[in-house]
């Protein structure tokens, strides 16, 4: 499937192209190329697509629960039908290897299909009153909703926040990355198609302060799902307060891995350096700073550092290809100033450390006995970085794991159930992951702790933050 260059905005039941409009120039990562112009949208578009959502709200929430099932489950049968050729649309756009493109987007239909029948189930309660008194609790949907989602998981972020909305009865307004414009448009036609209504699911892209700015300050949008970093997170916290605005906030997190000694240490090694690769280590959990026990140190780094050298990095296109680019210009040249730092006081550089000739790419990278006044140790790098440090004592492993204002998800290896139990209660984390990476599945709750946000996405705490709780008593 060729890249398309017909992109735009979706309104009110239509979708709105150039028309004299700003653009931003959409690159592909792996080469540098112009791959098409997205028009942005203006005031006036926000205001209108404003006007139709709160419309759409005012219909939607009142469509019967079954009825906006079918109508989600149709959807997650269009993704799944167009699976590829949207998946060939975002590693064009996004850079990740095409076999990981089709993850992306089959876990979309997935959230679909899950929301779809997890809606049926949001019961409410009858409270136990005297003869001819009633109480009841009702969910019911919080209202219009101002979506924002990164590039790293374009699809997947948008869809999350999207199908949970739209089960739950909302209406939203989706702004997805416009880096991605291609396979976040291909999710929203198969939404059309499906048959949400026009002013019920919008799709618009622009200038972020801006287009943020205008959203939540309308009293229409009553929640704001956002993820991102922790200091735009920030900011849009701030402009929430002003209208009391419901969130959520999945933010940044810097994943620590206790490596035990009693550990398989060859599964151990495999799924870290795997995993640590994995969309060229741009995912919010992934696995960082790895805390190795002193038994195990030497072995772990040597063989993590020679699965990493074996890394095949290229195009995501092409066949073999296991990591691909960085996803913009910004993101190479921050992560060689953190490598820099960090070899300047002292880690060893045992892999990688260097950029690509074209496009944004940089290779995978090993840093070993990295100091802890290595700035990479207190900040993300949000890419293809393992960072290895040894410990002495589980006590000393758990320290170093939470020290950071961070709380999103950890990961430890371990045979002993006993240290396993203690080390999942002790991590100050949202999730945590026990001799496994897999923690984000539609059914399960996804979300963070201190300044890694609040509230959660997946499982019924994700729907249940698009419903607001009324109670009503009857005498």
């Amino acid at each position: 499937m060729s890249y398309t260059t017909d992109l735009g905005l979706y309104i009110d039941g239509s979708w709105r192209k150039g028309e004299g409009r700003d653009c931003h120039t959409v690159i592909n990562p792996a080469t540098g190329e112009t791959l098409a112009e997205l028009p942005l949208a203006t005031a006036a578009d926000l205001d209108e697509a404003l006007a139709a959502t709160a419309q759409g709200f005012a219909h939607w929430r009142g469509v019967d629960v079954n009825a906006r099932a079918a109508i989600l489950h149709k959807v997650a049968d269009l993704i799944r039908e167009r699976a590829e050729g949207i998946a060939v649309l975002l590693t064009t756009e996004q850079g990740k290897p095409l076999a990981e493109a089709r993850t992306e987007v089959l876990s979309c239909a997935a959230q679909f299909d899950y929301f779809a029948e997890e809606a049926k189930r949001s019961y409410g309660r009858v409270l136990v009153r005297p003869t001819g008194q009633r109480a009841i609790v009702l969910k019911q949907p919080v209202g219009p909703v101002a979506a924002f989602s990164p590039w790293n998981f374009p699809v997947n972020l948008m869809c999350k926040k999207m199908a949970a909305a739209l089960a739950a009865g909302c209406s939203i307004i989706a702004k997805p990355p416009e880096e991605t414009p291609a396979s976040t448009s291909g999710i929203m036609q198969c939404v059309i198609d499906g048959g949400v209504p026009g002013n019920v699911a919008q799709l618009i892209y622009g200038v972020p302060d801006m287009v943020s700015r205008h959203l939540i300050a309308s009293p229409i949008i009553r929640k704001v799902s956002f993820t991102g970093s922790v200091p735009v997170g920030k900011h849009l916290l701030k402009l929430a307060a002003d209208g009391v605005k419901r969130t959520t906030m999945e933010l940044g997190g810097h994943a620590p891995v206790l490596i035990f000694d009693d550990c398989d240490l060859e599964k151990a090694i495999t799924l870290s350096a795997t995993t640590k690769f994995r969309n060229a280590g741009q995912v919010c959990i992934s696995p960082t700073r790895f805390y190795v026990q002193e038994g195990v140190y030497d072995r772990f780094v040597a063989g993590f550092t020679a699965h990493t050298k074996n890394v095949q990095v290229g195009n995501g296109l092409d066949a073999g290809t296991a990591m691909g680019p960085l996803a913009n210009a910004r993101r190479p040249s921050a992560i060689a100033a953190l490598v820099e730092d960090a070899t300047s006081k002292g880690a060893k550089l045992l892999a990688g450390g260097t950029r690509g000739e074209q496009g944004y790419f940089f290779q995978p990278t090993v840093l070993a006995d990295v100091p802890m006044s290595a700035d990479v140790m207190d900040n993300e790098p949000f890419g293809p970085v393992a960072l290895m440090r040894p410990f002495k004592t589980l006590d000393e492993a758990i320290e170093q794991a939470n020290r950071l204002p961070f709380g999103l998800a950890a990961y430890a290896f371990t045979e002993n159930a006993r240290q396993a139990n203690l080390v999942a209660d002790a991590l100050d984390t949202g999730m945590v992951g026990l001799n496994s990476f897999v923690i984000s599945m539609p059914d399960a709750p996804f979300g963070g702790v201190k300044e890694s946000g609040f509230g959660s996405e997946g499982g019924p705490e994700g729907l249940d933050s698009y419903y607001v709780t009324k109670a009503v008593h009857q005498y």
